[in-house]
């Protein structure tokens, strides 16, 4: 299902009655007004023939590019190519539209658009996470450049979940140096985590592992300063109870501020 905002600006862009679709098969060259070979795009467009729907926009622009049909037609080309999921081709039309038309009304858009090109290909933490690191550099951008807009609105949500999907990948990661005790390769992606991401939800967990792996090379200190952190900003967490359980077993006397958590652990036991 593509995204709500996407569609909310087709059914805008699309203000004219629709002709009939031609198919897949690449568009011949007829010489038509650019009208009606919009509104066949158009038709193709709503009948999810996407790829049609592309070649037809373009062919808008390839027989009137001085028509005030072309402009429209090729915001409506790079979305045809994103509903097909062809991300790379929507991506190219679109640069090139805001290339073209930086005036344009519909320049938000497209950048917003340009960034659910990036934001939808997004895989799983255990894989490559360049994509999600383009999606957060394109959905920056349409906060910074259009705050004021619904786009800027839904692309801060879709930020905080990019941000929360790189801080889960170098959890990851720092778990399996964690297990392989790796405890400095580990503590360079737990600190990472709560330097880089420090709103996600990956925090408490990191200053966790952050205290375990201080411990495991005795660095008791640290692993107690770690700690006390994590009780700071996140009192009567599970992940505050399992560094303070650390601590009094490898015999380190708890943070200073802990005196309530230890009644909490009275409470439990």
């Amino acid at each position: 299902m593509r995204h709500p905002l996407a569609l909310l600006a087709l059914l805008a862009a699309l203000a004219v009655p629709a002709g009939c679709s031609s198919g897949n098969e690449e568009v011949p060259y007829v010489e038509r007004s650019a009208e009606e070979i919009y509104n066949e795009a158009a038709e193709a467009l709503e009948d999810e023939d996407y790829e049609q729907a592309a070649q037809l926009f373009d062919e808008v622009e390839r027989q009137h590019p001085y028509s005030p049909w072309a402009q429209r037609a090729q915001l409506m080309s790079a979305f045809a190519h994103y509903q097909d999921l062809n991300y790379d081709e929507a991506i190219i039309a679109l640069d090139r539209f805001i290339r073209l038309h930086p005036g344009s009304d519909q320049v938000p858009y497209a950048f917003y658009l340009r960034a659910l090109s990036f934001y939808e290909r997004i895989s799983d933490v255990e894989r490559d996470q360049s994509m999600t690191e383009e999606a957060l550099q394109a959905l920056t951008e349409v906060e910074r450049r259009f705050p004021e807009t619904a786009y800027a609105r839904d692309a801060a949500l879709k930020r905080d979940l990019t941000l929360d999907q790189l801080a889960g990948q170098e959890m990851s990661i720092g778990r399996f140096y964690l297990h392989q005790n790796q405890y400095h390769a580990a503590i360079n992606r737990f600190q990472r985590v709560v330097e880089r991401f420090e709103t996600t939800t990956h925090v408490p967990e990191a200053l966790h592992r952050l205290t375990e792996s201080y411990l495991a090379l005795g660095l008791t200190d640290q692993a107690r300063t770690t700690a006390a952190v994590l009780g700071h900003n996140f009192p009567g967490s599970d992940w505050y109870l399992d560094s303070y359980a650390l601590l009094i077993d490898d015999g380190v006397r708890p943070p200073d501020d802990s005196t309530m958590l230890s009644r909490t652990l009275d409470w439990v036991f």
